[in-house]
């Protein structure tokens, strides 16, 4: 099955749509296309990512293009460098379905090879939640071979987000409970409101967490702390989150619901104009644990220390 591109022209960006993936870029609107030449076939993007049935594959290959769920946003002006993962499930509360993993991974493989991309923002556009978990309902249709291919999909989207070279930041505004959890722990940084209702929920759905959550969440936490939320399924809100490591910030909630964002959104701004290979560096290096390597920029660094300027930063 071949997937269509289509080429959209609004106001001050463009947008690229494949496999139910719209990509907004700033460099500009498009010519309008006639509408009968709108589709493109695009070649290798036909297979499916889980066990699915090819009918029922189709179908919700077909439901992914009608309706994006996932969106990438890039900034522009003092901003340019800064994605935003836009997560916009709005009728299933960012649910993990197929459509919404399937579209995440094909997102998640184009940032990682974008070396304009310095920092990354995953946000809700749904009021009231950031992720709510595993879409149950489409997870009930499944026989225990689909089930189990479409647990290993969400889990190598967990992985594909930690891999990506840039740091990642959360923006927890709103309900994070299972796999929804699991997504944000699987960023570098977490923001997160007050309001904010955070958790691995999964024992108490007779379930365990899948996608990373049971080895990442002692990474932050501890073991100890962490054995005791999963084995009693506990939600904690947002400054119980930063007491126990959980976010690196939490704010009061605001009156639009996107106190958590704006706080990630000044994380990203003080990263931005840091050295970039640097920070991905150092990312890998804690990531992995390796040495850094000389590069152009940390020699401009010391330069500019040494002779008390600012740095030119060039990424190389």
């Amino acid at each position: 099955m071949t997937a269509l591109l289509r080429r959209l022209a609004v106001p001050r960006c463009s947008l690229w749509r494949w496999p139910g993936v719209i990509l907004q870029d700033k460099h500009g609107p498009t010519p309008h296309p006639n509408p009968r030449d709108e589709a493109r076939l695009l070649p290798g993007q036909g297979r499916s990512l889980t066990g699915y049935s090819r009918a029922h594959s189709c179908q919700l290959h077909t439901e992914a293009a009608a309706a994006a769920e996932v969106d990438l946003k890039r900034l522009d002006g003092e901003d340019d460098g800064i994605a935003e993962v836009l997560m916009s499930r709005h009728a299933a509360r960012n649910a993990l379905g197929h459509a919404f993993v399937s579209q995440m991974r094909e997102l998640m493989s184009t940032l990682s090879s974008d070396s304009a991309v310095r920092v990354v923002i995953f946000r809700s556009l749904v009021p009231g939640v950031f992720c709510a978990g595993a879409d149950l309902k489409e997870r009930a249709l499944m026989n225990n071979s689909e089930s189990d291919l479409f647990v290993h999909s969400l889990r190598s989207l967990m992985t594909q987000i930690a891999s990506l070279p840039m740091p990642t930041i959360a923006a927890v505004d709103g309900a994070a409970l299972g796999g929804g959890l699991e997504l944000a722990l699987a960023c570098d940084l977490r923001s997160a409101a007050y309001s904010a209702q955070m958790g691995l929920i999964e024992t108490t759905r007779g379930l365990l967490p899948g996608a990373g959550g049971s080895q990442r969440l002692p990474r932050m936490v501890g073991m100890t702390l962490a054995k005791e939320l999963i084995f009693t399924g506990r939600r904690v809100g947002g400054q119980t989150a930063l007491e126990m490591g959980l976010v690196n910030r939490a704010v009061e909630q605001n009156q639009t619901g996107d106190a958590a964002y704006r706080e990630a959104l000044s994380l990203a701004r003080e990263i931005l104009p840091q050295a970039p290979i640097a920070v991905r560096m150092a990312k890998e290096a804690m990531n992995r644990g390796f040495e850094v390597i000389p590069t152009r920029d940390r020699q401009e660094g010391m330069a500019a220390f040494i002779q008390k300027r600012p740095p030119r930063y060039i990424g190389e």
